[in-house]
């Protein structure tokens, strides 16, 4: 029998959209959104990356990413400072951790959810097969 391959792609697409819009409200009592605590968590992973680094790892086009990022720096979540050359560079700000740290504890508890109708193995082995196709492309 033959995989419907367009079937396995809307699967994979209806699941990371579950997992967008859980994600999205649970965050809300934060009053951030998933965008928004995904900008947070890669200039915490990534200190001192330029703009462009943080977009290309957040999945966003330079131009989003700096909207997004002065809606941060206007909150008072992240500060931006001139670094190399034009190079602009981004650090959170005690109030950009502190939303980062509720976005985890609720990440914890949404992801269970999310993953409970798999038991551990599954998990791992889907696991393995989504970072497989990720390093082929």
């Amino acid at each position: 029998m033959t995989t419907d391959l367009e079937a396995l792609g809307q699967a994979i697409k209806r699941a990371q959209y579950r997992n967008h819009r859980t994600m999205d409200g649970a965050l809300r009592d934060l009053g951030i959104t998933l965008v928004q605590w995904d900008a947070l968590r890669a200039v915490d992973r990534m200190p001192g990356a330029s703009g462009h680094d943080l977009a290309v790892a957040t999945f966003q086009s330079d131009q989003a990413f700096g909207t997004l990022a002065t809606r941060l720096v206007e909150r008072g979540l992240v500060t931006r400072s001139a670094g190399r050359g034009r190079r602009l560079e981004y650090a959170l700000t005690d109030d950009g951790r502190a939303a980062l740290d509720g976005g985890h504890d609720i990440a914890v508890v949404v992801l269970r959810d999310l993953f409970a109708p798999l038991d551990e193995e599954q998990r791992a082995a889907l696991q393995q097969l989504l970072a497989g196709l990720v390093e082929t492309g």
